[in-house]
This record gives structure tokens, sequence and C-alpha cells, in this order.
């Protein structure tokens, strides 16, 4: 079925294109950074493999957003939000180990962008995206293998039969006996440890080289919450005998040169907060031990505070990017 050029661009498909926007334009500048810090030759070229992929997609997303006639978002630009000159913050693994991780959720969002996007060419651009990000993400993670460095989740004996749960004492977990966790239970503590052990180091780093001393409490705060939340799920692993995964705190190095602007860092850290918002959520539809949700909902409650922090002081230092927004027609009316 043949559809016309002309059709408009629906909301969420200006949503994503934008938010695709911000996104790349951001992780073109960590990538810039990267590649020239880092002294690994096979993780540079995976450094290199993401810039390029950035590069391509601002290429694309602009030429969209012009024959759409919307405003280009001025999302981060090398020349005002890195520092070339800067030297190395992080270890080239753990720079890897950042690009693997923002990978996974680059392609999380192409993902939803994809399902929610109807016309032709946009839909071809985001399933583009998918096939993109799905080989970088196989060329990290082989890489992350092959080093040592990837970090499995924990391992299960296999069941000796199917069976199927007897009564509501399946879903306790604060009085009695708990029963052990389930896959998807440990799946969703594992990755949610995993993702604050990485913002517990990169906000570790980014306290250190923070110019203002707003953003520098900031992000030791934010640190402060992520070991909490590391502890946390911790524990609950431990308390099933099911390992822990390493931290990346050694991995930051004593430099106070910032090689990012305060605005990035900033975007960085409220955008990767307001992510875990939506896994807590996940994680606590899908786990069935009422402990569980319990947990996720209270250390929801506490980043969405943080998050919410984070954005007044993004608006008060005009830092908050404004995305496209519907008319008001209040405001239109001739009154």
């Amino acid at each position: 079925m043949r559809t016309e050029h002309n059709v408009k661009l629906s909301a969420s498909e200006v949503a994503q294109l934008w938010s695709s926007y911000m996104n790349s334009s951001m992780c073109h500048c960590l990538f810039t950074y990267f590649s020239k810090v880092v002294e690994d030759t096979q993780i540079k070229s995976i450094l290199e493999m993401g810039l390029e992929l950035t590069e391509e997609h601002l290429q694309k997303l602009t030429t969209i957003f012009h024959e759409e006639k919307y405003p280009v978002p001025q999302g981060f630009v090398i020349n005002e939000d890195v520092n070339a000159s800067a030297p190395r913050l992080f270890s080239d693994s753990f720079m890897l180990y950042i690009s693997y991780s923002m990978g996974t959720m680059a392609l999380n969002f192409y993902a939803v962008a994809k399902t929610v996007s109807v016309r032709a060419d946009i839909d071809a651009y985001f399933s583009e995206c998918i096939h993109e990000l799905s080989e970088f993400d196989s060329l990290t993670k082989n890489l992350l293998l092959s080093k040592g460095l990837f970090i499995r989740s924990p391992y299960l004996n296999p069941a000796q039969e199917v069976n199927f749960v007897k009564d509501q004492t399946f879903m306790s977990g604060w009085f009695g006996e708990k029963r052990p966790l389930s896959a998807i239970e440990i799946t969703h503590l594992f990755i949610n440890l995993q993702r604050n052990a990485l913002g517990k180091a990169v906000m570790i780093g980014f306290s250190q080289v923070a110019q203002s001393k707003e953003v520098g409490k900031f992000m030791v705060r934010g640190k402060e919450i992520a070991r909490k939340h590391t502890e946390v799920f911790g524990s609950v692993l431990k308390d099933d005998d099911l390992p822990v995964p390493m931290t990346w705190d050694n991995e930051i190095t004593s430099s106070k040169i910032a090689p990012f602007s305060d605005k990035l860092m900033m975007f960085m850290t409220t955008a990767l907060t307001g992510l875990s918002i939506g896994f807590y959520g996940t994680a606590m539809a899908t786990s069935t031990r009422k402990d569980l949700s319990v947990h996720y909902v209270r250390l929801s409650a506490e980043i969405a505070k943080y998050a919410e922090d984070g954005a007044n002081i993004m608006i008060n230092n005009n830092w908050l990017e404004e995305p496209p927004l519907s008319e008001d027609r209040d405001k239109l009316a001739n009154t």
C-alpha cells in the first residue's frame, strides 16, 4: 500500500526524532573524547565505530528536521561541550563498558521508537538504527568477553520438572520463609545493580571535574544514592547465596580537568536517572515477591526526587532544552 510522501509527522514520531538527536549529540561528544584519549587499539576501533554512527545519525536527523520545517535541536556540540585536551578521566576498560551500556540503552530506545513510528521513512530510519546498534552491541559485548571484563548474571541449575505455584505464599517476602528468587527477579536485580555501579563510578568522575560547586554537590549526592541502591540489590542477591557483580570505582583517574561541560554532565546524569525509574517500574511489575516490590517503590521515589532536583539545576542555568510542544490554544485565542 502506497503512502503519500507529504503525510505529516505525528507527535510520537517528532518525540522520538527529537530525543534521538539529543542523545546522539551527547554520545557524539562522549565518543569524540573517548577516541582521543583511549590507548587500547581494539577498544579504540569500537569507540571510533560509535563516533561514526553518531555522526551519521546526526546528519540524517538534521535532514529530516529541515525537510519537515522543524528547528534542529541544539543538543551538544564539540566546541562547546568537549575539552579535547583534557587528560583521561576513565580507564580504557571503563570507557568500553560505558560504550556498551549506552549502546544497550540506545538499542532499547530505537526498538520503542520503531513501534510508535508509522510513516514509512521514519520507520525505515529507526529500523536501520536497530540493525546498526545490534551490531555495535555484539561487537562491544564480544570485546568485553575476550578481555574478561563482561560480567555475566548468576547461573542456575536446571529444574527437574515443570512446577506450578500452589498458594499465595509464593508472593510473600516480609514474614515467614522467603522462597528463592526467580530467574526473572534475579535478572532485574542484577541488571539494576550493574546500572547503579556504572552510575556511581561515572558520578565519582563527574564530581571531580565539575566546574560548578552546585553540580559537584549534585554528583556527590548521586554517587551516594547509587551506592545505597547497589547495596540494597546486592544484599538481596547475597541472601540467596548469589554472586554480586564488581564495581568500577577503581577505573576513575585522579584528573580534576573536565573533559565535558557541566551542561552535558547534568544532561547525562538526569537522563540516566530518569531511565532508571522506568527500569525499576519494569522490575517491580515482573517481581512477584512483595519485599522486592517495596524496594523498587521506595528507591524509585528517591531517584525521582533526585531527577527533579537535577532538572531544576538545569533550568536555573538555562541548560534544559525544551522538546517540541503542542500549540497553546488559549494563548492563541483572540481574547
